[in-house]
């Protein structure tokens, strides 16, 4: 009997010492695991988290250090405090947050793990000037400025003439926007109406509306419609109703936007900044990068708009 427990007490030993060794040889310094949170899928997000993905990796790389990433798609914005929870229960070294839902749900959910946000239009605004120390990250904001005199110049806009901007109330980046470009739109007397929507079972009615009463169709950065912007396409060009967008896309025939790529490799580099222990959120400042025009020929020849020469 003695015997017996001793052959099982020596296994028990055994099995014990390879678990600890397993668990010593997984156990990898040069290893860091970083949640990726993305409020929903769509093409401009979708490059955003590539690039930071890409990047990230390739500056760690460069280190002899490696990165495991879980990535995750909320697909529905009120989805992403699970998510984020997730990352939070997992002890995760940094929390890349792609779009303002994702960013205020890892913003609320923790104080210690770095959280770098990208593809935000103001972050100011969305944390009420009060950033938290645990926060930076890049802003897709563009300027609106820009965007109205190219809309009008390209268009041939003139006062009394009426544009309709289409965006979800859920999104408050979106009201940042539409607020910004309705005041440089009044200045020049042209009007502005909002279309909104809740629910995206109401949008193609709302598109429906908004093209037989407008010269011109603006969405902002708005996640919700870009992920169904095949629908705004399909309507307004069957109306010949030329659509401008802030996030560039197949639908519209023009934009001035940023490369949500590169986006997300700016993004990217201020985590291996921040993993490699040279730098804090708090030492990164927001980063905004340079828009480029965008023409769809295609689509202009089709709308009957010209491409200017330059």
């Amino acid at each position: 009997m003695k015997k017996i427990l001793s052959i099982v007490m020596a296994a028990v030993i055994c099995i014990g010492a390879c678990i600890a060794l397993a668990s010593c040889n997984n156990n990898d310094d040069s290893a860091f695991v970083v949640g990726i949170c993305q409020t929903q899928k769509h093409e401009s997000l979708d490059k955003a988290t590539q690039g930071f993905i890409d990047s990230l990796t390739e500056a760690l790389k460069a280190e002899g250090k490696t990165v495991e990433f879980d990535t995750q798609v909320a697909s529905d914005p009120n989805l992403c405090s699970t998510v984020i929870n997730t990352f939070t229960a997992k002890n995760v070294d940094l929390i890349m947050a792609n779009a303002t839902p994702a960013l205020t749900a890892a913003a609320n959910a923790t104080s210690t793990i770095p959280v770098l946000g990208t593809s935000i239009t103001d972050y100011n605004d969305t944390f009420k000037n009060n950033i938290p120390e645990n926060v930076s990250g890049t802003s897709d904001a563009v300027p609106f400025d820009k965007q109205a005199e190219m809309m009008i110049e390209t268009l041939n806009l003139v006062a009394g003439d009426k544009v309709g901007v289409l965006y979800c109330a859920n999104e408050p980046n979106s009201l940042i926007q539409y607020n910004a470009v309705k005041a440089l739109f009044d200045e020049k007397g042209i009007v502005v109406e909002a279309y909104t929507f809740s629910e995206v079972t109401e949008l193609q009615a709302l598109v429906t509306s908004a093209a037989s009463e407008c010269k011109a169709i603006y969405v902002p950065s708005d996640n919700t419609v870009a992920e169904n912007d095949s629908i705004v396409g399909t309507i307004c060009t069957e109306k010949k109703v030329p659509v401008y967008t802030s996030y560039g896309g197949a639908v519209c025939y023009a934009s001035l936007a940023i490369d949500y790529y590169e986006l997300g490799v700016e993004t990217g580099k201020m985590a291996a900044e921040i993993l490699l222990g040279n730098k804090t959120p708090a030492d990164i400042e927001i980063k905004t990068l340079t828009p480029s025009v965008f023409y769809n020929k295609e689509l202009c020849a089709q709308l009957g708009i010209e491409v200017p020469a330059e």
